[in-house]
């Protein structure tokens, strides 16, 4: 292999980096042995000139290394190959009946910068690195070679690109589609706009927990708040729930989700409310003195956006998460059940279930926890990367 230029790390900064972890942040650098353009490749050695690794470099962003491999690797045509193929075997191995997923989660994926979802035979590309973007080409052309797609689709909007000195990349990059997708998660189809939807276009990573909490619906009134496009909702009614009422302040996910209630024949079960959620709760639950509220419910789901972006705004975050609780329990019938989920990374499992229980405490409720949940298995979790464990969720059923 030709002689690539080297990232020589400070002492005492290479342990993560062993440990898996793939980026090397510029505090971490002693020097670099010879100039290096932006976005090729380099490798990366600790003080003693041991080698840690290659990945792309990119002086303008704080993580000036994005690791690719522990070994000396060409990122050309069969790397990037040989890297989707693999990713493509885990996702056939842990969900084998699924036809839209993620294909390439970034970092959980050994590619860091770089992610691919499959909406049936859509290919929808997200690109957040400098390395990654210089090599579209390369990654496109593997795509068509795997999978064989109408199209692939680019939305590279995400905030992040500025930190790595892009600007947003969306648009066609291979094939023709107007971005309307009718998309089957579990058996049921949701239509779903990859231009101007959530992410690249929905929420996959709740694919498996979509089935896993509607077995709480059977027979049962369930809420659906932040529905979106009624991912836990329509799958409540499919199981057996005797109403589903929907909230969502996106007039737009509204309607799509009533498209998608008559598509799937459920449309006689549903109801739908165009309101901010928190608005809709304290009008619910608003009572006069002396007065109590009367349960109604027998499982509410609360799926509700990030709630903060950043380690700063955790505390409003918390009161948010707790506000939503209180008003929950309130509205949750004794045997009931509470599935809530959080996706904010900075927000870990531990504070968002205190927030949980302390809002039982205040309403002075006992729970019992009946599940878990994280992200689908198309959304590895690699605990050295925490990063890549963002989606936490709980089950709590209301003994009193």
């Amino acid at each position: 292999m030709e002689t690539i230029p080297t990232v020589l790390l400070k002492p005492g900064e290479a342990d993560r980096l062993l440990a898996g972890h793939p980026w090397v942040y510029h505090s971490e650098i002693l020097r670099l042995t010879s100039p290096v353009t932006d976005g090729d490749l380099v490798q990366v050695k600790d003080h003693r000139q041991r080698l840690i690794g290659t990945g792309f470099f990119n002086s303008k962003s704080k993580i000036n290394v994005r690791l690719l491999s522990p070994d000396r690797i060409r990122p050309n045509e069969e790397f990037f190959e040989e890297r989707i193929r693999a990713a493509l075997a885990v996702r056939e191995k842990h969900l084998p009946k699924a036809t839209s997923f993620r294909v390439v989660n970034a970092e959980s994926d050994f590619l860091s910068g770089l992610i691919v979802d499959k909406y049936e035979d859509v290919l929808v590309v997200q690109i957040s690195a400098l390395g990654m973007d210089k090599r579209k080409a390369i990654i496109v052309s593997v795509l068509q070679k795997i999978f064989s797609p109408c199209a692939i689709m680019e939305r590279s909007d995400v905030a992040s690109r500025k930190f790595e000195g892009l600007e947003v990349a969306n648009g066609i990059l291979f094939g023709e589609c107007d971005g309307k997708v009718s998309v089957n998660l579990n058996g049921l189809k949701f239509e779903t706009d990859l231009i101007a939807g959530h992410k690249t276009g929905m929420y996959l990573d709740q694919q498996t927990n979509y089935e896993a909490v509607s077995k709480f619906a059977k027979g049962g009134q369930v809420l659906d708040c932040f529905s979106f496009l009624g991912g836990f909702g329509l799958h409540a009614a499919r199981a057996g729930a005797a109403q589903v009422h929907l909230l969502d302040q996106s007039a737009e996910a509204i309607e799509a989700s009533k498209r998608n209630a008559t598509t799937n024949k459920l449309g006689d079960k549903c109801t739908f409310d165009t309101i901010n959620v928190f608005d809709w709760l304290k009008t619910h639950t608003a009572v006069k003195p002396h007065e109590r509220v009367i349960p109604r419910f027998d499982l509410i789901v609360l799926d509700p956006p990030s709630f903060t972006r950043n380690r700063a705004s955790v505390p409003d975050a918390l009161r948010g998460y707790k506000e939503i609780h209180l008003r929950a329990l309130k509205l949750l019938k004794p045997g009931g059940t509470l599935a809530s989920f959080c996706c904010s990374h900075h927000v870990d499992a531990g504070l968002f279930l205190d927030s949980l229980l302390s809002a039982a405490y205040d309403t002075r409720h006992i729970l019992r926890r009946v599940a878990t949940y994280a992200q689908s298995p198309d959304h590895p979790m690699i605990p050295m990367i925490p990063e890549t464990e963002y989606l936490k969720g709980f089950a709590f059923e209301k003994v009193r």
